[in-house]
């Protein structure tokens, strides 16, 4: 079955709805899912989010790879989770320009990364690994901001674009043509959560508030993992959650990234795409931002990796699974504002 299938245990679910779900004012700008632990926890089954890739071409996932990476890597990569799927590719030119590196990556949603750099490391199945990256990046420059603001990072680059849209199941059963029809009563959304979700938090939210929606979808709730309403589920990790909760019948649609959606066809799933207008999809104002750790004990391997986004081996390995290349001028490293 293709990674984008797995059940998910009811009694699981139901633990991680009442440890997910409160009221608005509740979660903290940028917080994470909390465990008995100071450190920043990773949702359950997420081994493909975590890499460390050999200079000859082994890869290690999940607890294994994070286990080792802090030890063993030559630079760590804390990156924007939309952009997993392109990072088998992504690496591998960079390698090919650098020989022999072992790189370290982790992609999940930006504002859960930021809260592990805060805390000083992950929580996985149990176990805690303490751990900084060298280098993060996110969809929003102002997680960027935070960590200037705390002396962890200096300077920063533009090096992605991206636009979001609707995801729904083959056919669009349910003639979805926009965000409006997500109020309709026999519409169900899966919807990344506002609480560290960059997609929701920064870019979906103020759409569905324009539109009129977001109370509709909210329910009054700001959280993760859980049932705001009969109606919308939201996620912990969109870009896995929603194309199961669709193939799964359990949500007719939510917003992704245009590139999720292709990924999904790729990997066989049967799901279509309902492109939204510019005003809605936001495609003039998605931009990734990506910088070096101050504190980075790889800072020469963290540069390199820096100037390798800016070359056409990096953009086109980008682009090929639907990114847009970011310009020159954005490519250039500058002071953070």
């Amino acid at each position: 079955m293709h990674r984008f299938i797995h059940a998910l245990a009811g009694g699981a679910l139901a633990a991680t709805l009442v440890a997910g779900c409160a009221t608005k004012q509740a979660p903290p700008p940028a917080a994470a899912p909390k465990a008995d632990t100071k450190y920043a926890t990773i949702p359950p089954n997420k081994d493909n989010d975590l890499k460390l890739y050999y200079g000859d071409g082994r890869i290690v996932k999940g607890a294994d790879a994070l286990g080792r990476m802090q030890r063993e890597a030559d630079v760590i990569l804390w990156l924007a989770g939309n952009q997993f799927f392109a990072m088998d590719d992504v690496i591998a030119a960079f390698q090919k320009q650098s020989p022999g590196t072992k790189v370290g990556i982790i992609t999940l949603p930006p504002g859960l990364l930021l809260n592990a750099i805060e805390g000083g490391g992950w929580a996985y199945g149990g176990k805690e690994y303490p751990g900084l990256p060298d280098v993060y990046a996110s969809v929003n420059l102002d997680h960027l901001k935070r960590l200037k603001k705390a002396g962890m990072m200096d300077t920063y680059a533009i090096y992605l674009h991206n636009e979001m849209e609707l995801m729904v199941a083959a056919g669009n059963p349910k003639q979805i043509k926009g965000i409006k029809d997500l109020a309709r009563p026999d519409i169900r959304t899966s919807m990344p959560n506002p609480v560290n979700e960059g997609i929701m938090r920064f870019y979906g939210k103020k759409v569905l508030q324009r539109n009129g929606v977001w109370d509709h979808i909210s329910g009054g709730k700001e959280c993760f993992s859980c049932q705001t309403t009969p109606n919308n589920w939201f996620t912990a990790v969109h870009h896995r959650e929603t194309p199961e909760r669709i193939l799964a019948g359990k949500s007719d649609t939510g917003i992704v990234w245009v590139t999720e959606t292709m990924e999904a066809k790729r990997d066989g799933a049967k799901v279509d795409s309902v492109r939204l207008p510019p005003e809605d999809s936001l495609r003039d104002e998605v931009s990734y931002a990506i910088g070096a750790l101050t504190g980075s004990p790889h800072k020469a391997a963290a540069q390199r990796y820096l100037a390798f986004l800016a070359t056409p081996a990096a953009q086109d390995a980008y682009a090929s699974f639907g990114f847009v290349k970011a310009t020159p001028q954005e490519l250039t490293l500058r002071p953070i504002p």
